[in-house]
């Protein structure tokens, strides 16, 4: 098989970092040319300084020929921008890691109809389709921990706390990204009102369309750098060995998500695109723990895995990655 040509959009932020450093990894895959407007002329790893040695490409101010697929990691608002500014070839697929195109009305732009792609919900419609939008970061983590119950009709309202490290809010400073503000602090932001809600909803209606059940989200912003831990709590009738057995056989012919009777903590997923998921139950009260790593599964990891599913790859080619447990 020819291996698939990259383009990258936006390369010089964290998910941008991430997915040159996949894909440099990645058998099937040879990166054409990375884009940044600001660091144009400059070695990528100028920017992405853990990537000396590993490459001696540099930043690109445009397109220097016609790629397979095209990554566009670009701020919320910039990629459709992008988009209607610049001509991108018919041929060329695109797989957008903002949320410009995730929710049903908003995903189509000129010709291009995007498909929402987390997998484990919609793997075949991923495999057919020739653009996709990438999930949001705590909106993969929430409904990979919320699908077998909607699929088989179980889920009732949902109360969600989640928490994320700092890389969860881009590179760009901001007040509450300093060291200084992160380390030995904790706090909530966007309580109920969260972006992600609307993906997160959305999905779940397809699944059980004769209840949507609301999920009332609380996140959290933490003082580590990367990572997110869901939990999410509703009554359920079932019995927690049923529901385990949901989840199981839901999730078996998935490669990245699994479902675990131990306790579940984040470094077991940082730096892998895994989700992790526990369940744990008191009375009719069901607590489904999740974990990924927000750079990867939820972002830059999950973007290669559509990609792959779209190209034909393997559908974990270039994603076999370590955790950094220690």
């Amino acid at each position: 098989m020819d291996k698939t040509v990259a383009g990258i959009a936006g390369g010089a932020g964290y998910t941008g970092g991430e997915l040159i450093r996949i894909l440099l990894g990645h058998p099937g895959v040879r990166i054409a040319w990375v884009l940044s407007k600001s660091h144009a002329g400059q070695p990528l790893h100028k920017v992405h300084q853990d990537l000396v040695g590993q490459t001696d490409a540099c930043f690109a101010d445009r397109p220097t020929e016609t790629p397979d697929v095209l990554f566009l990691c670009m701020g919320h608002g910039e990629s459709r921008r992008y988009l209607q500014e610049n001509e991108v070839d018919s041929r060329t697929r695109v797989i957008d890691l903002s949320q410009d195109f995730r929710l049903p009305g908003a995903n189509i732009i000129s010709d291009r109809s995007f498909v929402y792609g987390l997998p484990e919900l919609d793997r075949e419609a991923i495999r057919n389709a020739r653009n996709v939008a990438n999930p949001g970061c705590f909106a993969t983590a929430i409904q990979l921990g919320l699908l077998p119950l909607a699929k088989a009709g179980l889920l009732d309202e949902v109360a969600t706390t989640g928490i994320t490290g700092s890389t969860g809010a881009g590179q760009s400073l901001s007040p509450t990204s300093h060291f200084s503000w992160r380390a030995d602090n904790i706090s909530a932001y966007k309580t109920l009102e969260h972006q992600h809600i609307a993906e997160i909803t959305a999905s779940l209606r397809k699944l059980q369309p004769h209840r949507t059940p609301a999920v009332h989200f609380i996140p959290w912003r933490g003082d580590f750098t990367r990572g997110i831990f869901i939990s999410s709590q509703l009554r359920c009738e079932a019995g927690l060995e049923d529901i385990q057995q949901l989840y199981e056989d839901h999730y078996a012919d998935h490669p990245f998500t699994h479902t675990t009777r131990d306790t579940v903590f984040l470094k077991q997923a940082i730096n892998t695109n895994q989700c992790l998921i526990q369940l744990e139950m008191s009375g009719d009260r069901l607590v489904v723990h999740s974990v990924i790593d927000n750079l990867l599964k939820g972002a830059s990891g999950q973007a290669v895995q559509n990609m792959n599913l779209l190209f034909g790859h393997e559908e974990a080619a270039g994603l076999r990655l370590k955790a950094s447990y220690f």
